[in-house]
Parts: C-alpha cells; sequence; structure tokens
C-alpha cells in the first residue's frame, strides 16, 4: 500500500516527508530532485528497508528562509510531486493511488469499486487548541481546499499532519481561534462546512 505522509508537527525546524513504498533507488534519487526544483532544501534524510519495502524519511526546509513549508499550495505541490514519482515508477500501483489518472498515467481498465467514507472529528488539545481529524478519498486540490475551508471560519492552523495511505487521506490539524481551543459552537460550524465541501458529487471536480 503506497503511503505519504507529511508532518509539520514532529520538528520545528523543518517538515518531515516519510514515504513507505517499493524499493527502487531511482525514486528516491528523482523525488528528491523534483523537491529541490519546487525551491526546497533536503536538511538530512534517512531509509529503511524492511524486506521489499523502502521507508524513506526527508527532513525539508524551505532555500529561501532556511526554515519549515507553512505554505498550504507548497504542501500540496509536495505531495502531488511525490505521487507523481511514485506513479512513474510504479506504474501498477496506478488503482492504489487516487492520483493515477490525474498525472496522465494510463487509469486501470477495471475500476475499483471504493466507497470511502468521510470522517471528521474535532476534539480537545489542551487549553488552547483542538485537534481536528479528516478521513475522507484522496484527490488533487484536497489539502488546499480543506486549508481555505478552515480559515474561512476564521480558525487558525498551528500544525498538520497529511497522511496519504493509497486512496485514503488521513489528515491532522493542530487548530485554534483567538489563541484558544474551538468551543463546541464552532467546532460543530467547522465540521458541518467541511462535510458539505468533502460529500459534494465528483461533477463538481472543476471547482477543486
Amino acid at each position: 500500500m503506497p503511503h505519504v505522509l507529511i508532518d509539520q508537527d514532529s520538528n520545528s525546524d523543518a517538515t518531515i516527508v516519510q514515504l513507505s513504498f517499493g524499493d527502487r533507488l531511482g525514486a528516491l534519487i528523482d523525488t528528491m530532485n523534483a523537491l529541490k526544483d519546487l525551491g526546497l532544501d533536503v536538511a538530512k534524510g534517512t531509509v529503511n528497508t524492511e524486506g521489499s519495502v523502502k521507508q524513506t524519511k526527508f527532513f525539508i526546509t524551505r532555500l529561501d528562509t532556511g526554515r519549515k513549508v507553512e505554505d498550504p499550495d507548497l504542501l500540496e505541490r509536495i505531495r502531488l510531486t511525490i505521487i507523481n514519482n511514485l506513479l512513474k515508477y510504479h506504474p501498477e500501483s496506478s488503482e492504489q493511488l487516487a492520483m493515477g489518472e490525474a498525472f496522465g498515467i494510463k487509469a486501470p481498465e477495471k475500476k475499483l469499486d471504493v466507497d470511502i467514507a468521510t470522517h471528521i472529528h474535532v476534539k480537545e488539545d489542551g487549553p488552547k487548541r483542538s485537534l481536528l481529524y479528516i478521513e475522507t478519498a484522496d484527490r488533487p486540490g484536497l489539502l488546499v481546499e480543506i486549508m481555505k475551508i478552515i480559515a474561512d471560519v476564521n480558525v487558525d492552523v498551528e500544525s498538520a499532519e497529511i497522511d496519504t495511505e493509497g486512496l485514503v487521506a488521513k489528515d491532522k490539524f493542530h487548530v485554534s481561534y483567538g489563541g484558544a481551543a474551538l468551543n463546541s459552537s464552532l467546532s460543530q460550524v467547522l465540521v458541518n462546512c467541511l462535510r458539505y465541501y468533502l460529500r459534494r458529487p465528483e461533477t463538481d471536480i472543476d471547482s477543486y
């Protein structure tokens, strides 16, 4: 199962990107080069191999500032760039990755009959912030749109963990409002807005 994780929480100085899939060195080299083309510096990286699965972890900073990536548009580009490289070296995985057709990869002849339920929860995470958890079908532009919806409700995102596991996006956001955790009313407004967007039919894809 292809697995791409973008972790904004574990390190205060760098964005951590963890990739688990395949064992081809070319994919690793191309991924590093593609990240540099986005104006990013791979400060350090680790590689562990378990059987046929290679687990790679990159510590990424912006070349222009030397700081971790905060821009949601750039985080989305990082995620799509990595998935694009996965598809390049492992085209057989296209039916396990939601992005296959978006990158011009030949789609599987038989469509997967997958009905991925959407789950959205807001939980307490101390007095000054809340934890927003979203699990839904992955697609290009998802992260950026989620961040825009959160901003539209005037909620601040302090940090995030962006997890793509095959066809499913499992994202966590540490959020606050006015420097405090979200109350129950605001939490419900946020959940309702996100649920409305995430449950829109696929025919709305042009608006993503």
